[in-house]
């Protein structure tokens, strides 16, 4: 019988109602970029918690686990954390949603206490939703692991987000390997971790609550954790799943298939991988390929000489070579069945997904990338939110006279979208970045003089290190890579090739073809034909493969691609005509000539603004 793994959740929960599901914690907060003539960030429409209102939501979920603990319910699990309303009904989360979920605990089998300063990415996230209600008996509570990815993203399992509000019930804490404690006064003891609040969430829109297909999800954070992100793996990557190849599994799970009780330090194990067939031959149809992945040695049927993730561990990384490449997802009653291994999320496999979440040119917060555009006549720079396929009402952002390269990115991976701009004076390239400490902008040199480049982009992260990297051709015609360092500094440049003068636009932000790396469009001045670039996720002459046509576009005389503007995971293109007609070509995600769908007209008067970014 299959169990998800997801936390210790603690109480029944029955009928959470269609509007929560709907609309879990997306809505707007402050926006991610603020405008360089306000003092501060714009008043938030639904503030932070205040520490006080975490801490307390910590106190409930541990209630709410004791309560549960005693209880015995080890819960039928089959099926989705039934707080998802496509079950039918809503359940605690704990087991992948049967109507009897209570008391299940997370602890990882057969594992040994890890430092904090091992696995400094680690997160705890606990959930907890009183209902309303003065009877404990439906609180919801409880835990699930997750992986820092970013400092503004945490990487987990869908069965732990999808129908839950995090925003208002949830909170993480990092920076402990120690789950926290009741104090006598009637606080809590973090153990020197670190409380923060949920501000968006996000779960594959595949994911399936009955087969736990897709377990895979992205908390977005409303400020940047002090801790070091660990990187996820790359789509190309086969030698980690190769059979026989050692992960390292972390969590705060069961530690016995006989036993309740919570572990109170972080622990973690030593899995190797099994072949899909050997895995296919234990679960059946039960196991995707290609979504799930399973490690481990067969269990005993007993704790003694079983190692394996169990309840509770959920949303938790598996690790090889220092970057994640499962997500704990699922596996059999009690962990320890004969035979069983433990199941996980595929990452490589949804690297294309999970990508513009982590790198996302979002202005207004919605999971969609937006656009500026500067008006001709007076040099006014707008901001326009995407609304999916189209634009809300543009806001300004004052003067942005002297300018002739205006583009977004976020240099130190802080949620706030900075700008790189060049000064047509002086030739000289400025990060313009929010600095929520101080509650101001910085503008800081990052380029003397690149007068001389043709063509600057901001594509992301295109050497696979995670980090925001700059692209510059020189007025010779060779592209360049400046690899970032995550905080607005950059390495020494990596030569591409020549020959980049022969097109006369150079665009790309994120993925066009789903593999999760930065890709380039290029068009040719000749004859208007428009390539795509593949990224490759390496430096210097292997960055790009062979270009692609993707179409011939003499009727465009200016593109933008800013990343995911309709909101689905894959990279877009804005194209204009000399008439002023705006259209949005959606991506597909295919790595072929059909990257594109059918456009969208956007609207007309587009042809006032001469800078795009």
């Amino acid at each position: 019988m299959r169990i998800g793994l997801p936390a210790t959740a603690v109480a029944l929960a029955v009928g959470l109602g269609g509007a929560l599901a709907s609309a879990p914690a997306q809505a707007a907060r402050a926006p991610f970029a603020v405008k360089p003539d306000a003092a501060a960030p714009a008043a938030d429409a639904r503030p932070a918690p205040s520490r006080a209102e975490l801490a307390a939501r910590v106190k409930g979920a541990l209630r709410a686990d004791r309560h549960g603990a005693g209880a015995g319910k080890s819960s039928l699990a089959a099926q989705a954390p039934a707080a998802d309303t496509s079950a039918g009904t809503s359940g605690s989360g704990t087991s992948a949603g049967s109507a009897s979920p209570s008391g299940v605990d997370p602890k990882i089998i057969g594992g040994t206490d890890v430092p904090i300063a091992n696995a400094p990415w680690m997160t705890q996230l606990w959930y907890y939703d009183d209902r309303g209600t003065s009877d404990e008996a439906d609180d919801i509570g409880f835990l699930c692991g997750g992986a820092v990815v970013a400092p503004t993203k945490v990487l987990t399992a869908a069965h732990c987000v999808k129908g839950y509000n995090w925003y208002d019930n949830g909170v993480l804490i990092t920076g402990t390997a120690q789950l926290p404690t009741d104090t006598p006064g009637g606080g809590v003891d973090l153990h020197g971790g670190t409380l923060g609040g949920l501000w968006r969430q996000w779960n594959h829109p595949s994911f399936s609550s009955t087969t736990l297909d897709n377990d895979i999800a992205v908390l977005t954070l409303p400020d940047a954790v002090r801790v070091k992100p660990v990187n996820i793996t790359t789509s190309g990557d086969t030698g980690s799943y190769a059979p026989g190849t050692q992960a390292t599994v972390y969590g705060w799970g069961r530690t016995s298939s006989t036993s309740q009780d919570v572990s109170p330090t972080l622990r973690t194990a030593t899995l190797p991988m099994v072949s899909d067939s050997t895995c296919a031959t234990t679960y059946g149809s039960d196991f995707v390929k290609g979504h799930m992945v399973c490690a481990g040695q067969p269990a005993t049927g007993s704790d003694a000489g079983t190692v394996a993730a169990c309840n509770g561990d959920s949303g938790g990384p598996l690790v090889v070579g220092g970057k994640v490449v499962g997500v704990v997802s699922w596996g059999v009653k009690d962990c320890v069945a004969q035979g069983s291994y433990s199941v996980f999320s595929k990452v490589s496999g949804y690297v294309g997904a999970v990508y513009p979440r982590l790198d996302d040119t979002n202005l207004s917060g919605d999971h969609r990338a937006d656009l500026f555009a500067r008006r001709a006549s007076d040099n006014t720079l707008y901001e326009f939110d995407s609304k999916g396929t189209s634009f809300a009402t543009r806001q300004s952002w004052g003067s942005y006279g002297d300018k002739d390269i205006g583009l977004q990115t976020d240099l130190n991976r802080d949620g706030y979208q900075d700008q790189i701009i060049r000064r047509t004076s002086t030739g000289a390239m400025y990060w313009r970045h929010w600095v929520p400490s101080a509650e101001r902008w910085d503008t800081t040199l990052i380029f003397g003089y690149w007068g001389n480049r043709t063509k600057v982009v901001a594509p992301g992260d295109v050497t696979g290190d995670a980090l925001p990297d700059l692209l510059s051709v020189t007025s010779g015609g060779t592209l360049y890579i400046y690899p970032g360092k995550g905080d607005g500094t950059f390495g020494s440049p990596a030569a591409v090739s020549g020959g980049w003068n022969q097109y006369n636009r150079l665009v790309g932000h994120g993925d066009f073809t789903g593999d999760g790396k930065a890709d380039l469009l290029a068009r040719a001045s000749s004859d208007s034909s428009v390539y795509l670039y593949p990224g490759t996720g390496k430096s210097g002459s292997g960055a790009y493969g062979a270009r692609i046509r993707v179409r011939g576009w003499p009727q465009f005389n200016a593109f933008a691609a800013v990343g995911d503007i309709t909101g689905d995971g894959r990279a877009d293109l804005l194209a204009r005509t000399p008439a002023g007609t705006l259209y949005l070509y959606p991506g597909t995600g295919k790595a072929s000539s059909e990257i594109f769908g059918n456009p969208t007209n956007i609207g007309t008067g587009w042809q006032q603004y001469n800078l795009f970014g």
